[in-house]
């Protein structure tokens, strides 16, 4: 990595960063290849039409005005998704075309091992010929294992709950390694734990729907095995292999300026948020991850929401400032740091332009201050399938048309490019 005077640039109103940093984006397989057959795909088709009810309770009526789609059912089963399953070449080319040098994708774990202990070379060869494609792009490819989605197999066998999960994860870990080592040097191994444990076992919204205290505390532990242990996997195979997981970090703030009452919400929020998934695993990161998109205000004992805050189209508050302060925690593990997903729906694409490059003005000065950050991971490519909210929210630097899946670049994505491709960030704010 280069000095910290040497992204210092005389032009105030550019900031350079340093010299081989990694500018892309990321997608994940259930939410654009299409054609997933998994435990998500299954509680979809169940959840369809209960999913329409809860929308009219959950969004807020400028939303629904502006989303008529979250009241078809159809918008709630993923179905064929972007269809970038056949279509990532096509994808790739506008990724090379945007100025991207990297770019962050999940394996579907149920293509490859549809049936326990069975793997799929078929598969395997398809997920092969995916990373050449970003190769002969020019694209350093950052794989990841594991984003949510559980083989039907393992569901029936009690999915992350059950006391084989790290064995089963790490045995289809090394089977992915051992086929992909030689073109693949960073593994993100599980997506964002702490926010299914949050939406499946304490909200009640995601599946398996199992609302226990008792489980997502279990969960915690589960999860961090199943990281170590492919993590020991994977390098079994290729010492030169980089891992880590990815890691959703989010903001807080109290309502009040001086307050112990919110500091004790905000200590306990940030603990089992932030800190706990990384007590866990230390030692068995060789690099950590920054997923940034919420900022927590806290009024004892609960979270709240200002009204005269900038939102974006989920109405989550947007507070670039935030990631700079997780940045600044994270410099004590003295490892190096990928933001491997930021982004925010913005169907109108009115706000995407300043979001990237708000937060890309505080990761800079984060990286100023010594902090070892190496990439942007931009969410979404592509508009893709958001889970249980389905395909309202538009989070791509492409839009999709899911009726003829036409692909059409947004102005924010040429904006991003301009960045991708000088690597420096100019603004005149």
């Amino acid at each position: 990595m280069d000095t910290i005077a040497m992204i210092i640039n005389k032009d105030k109103n550019k900031l350079k960063f340093p010299r081989g940093f990694l500018w892309g984006a990321a997608t994940s397989s259930h939410q654009v290849e299409g054609g997933t057959k998994n435990q998500w795909s299954e509680w979809e088709k169940e959840n369809a039409n209960k999913l329409v009810k809860l929308a009219e309770a959950k969004w807020q009526d400028w939303q629904k005005n502006k989303f008529p789609e979250m009241f078809n059912p159809q918008n709630y089963i993923s179905g064929q998704a972007c269809d970038h399953y056949n279509r990532y070449e096509e994808d790739f080319n506008i990724a090379k075309e945007l100025g991207h040098n990297v770019h962050r994708f999940s394996i579907e774990w149920s293509r490859v091992e549809p049936e326990e202990g069975k793997f799929d070379e078929k598969e395997i060869e398809h997920y092969r010929n995916v990373i050449k494609a970003l190769r002969e792009r020019g694209m350093e490819p950052f794989v990841t294992l594991w984003h949510w989605t559980n083989p039907l197999w393992l569901e029936e066998k009690g999915g992350c709950e059950s006391k084989k999960f790290s064995f089963y994860f790490s045995r289809y870990a090394k089977f992915v390694a051992e086929n992909l080592k030689d073109d693949v040097k960073f593994w993100i191994t599980i997506n964002e734990p702490t926010s299914v444990i949050a939406s499946a076992y304490m909200q009640n919204s995601w599946p398996p729907q199992k609302k226990s205290l008792i489980a997502a505390w279990k969960l915690y532990r589960s999860f961090a095995r199943a990281h170590i242990e492919a993590y020991k996997a994977i390098h079994s195979v290729s010492k030169k292999s980089k891992v880590g997981f990815a890691n959703i970090l989010h903001s807080f703030k109290s309502y009040h300026k001086i307050t112990w009452m919110d500091d004790v919400s905000i200590f306990f929020a940030r603990y089992f948020t932030n800190r706990r998934m990384l007590n866990l695993t230390h030692g068995y990161n060789d690099f950590l991850t920054v997923q940034y998109y919420f900022h927590n205000r806290f009024k004892f004992p609960r979270k709240i929401r200002l009204n005269d805050k900038p939102v974006n189209d989920l109405n989550w508050e947007m507070y670039p400032h935030g990631i700079y302060r997780i940045l600044k925690h994270l410099k004590q593990h003295k490892l190096p740091i990928y933001i491997t997903e930021n982004g925010l729906a913005d169907a109108g694409d009115s706000k995407r332009e300043k979001f990237i490059k708000d937060h890309l003005k505080w990761i800079h000065k984060a990286i100023s201050e010594g902090v070892d950050v190496r990439g942007y991971f931009y969410w979404s490519l592509l508009d893709n399938f958001e889970w249980d909210k389905g395909f309202w929210p538009r989070f791509g630097l492409v839009e999709i048309n899911y009726d003829t899946l036409e692909r059409k670049i947004r102005p924010s994505a040429w904006k991003y490019a301009e960045i991708c491709k000088s690597n420096e960030l100019k603004y005149d704010y």
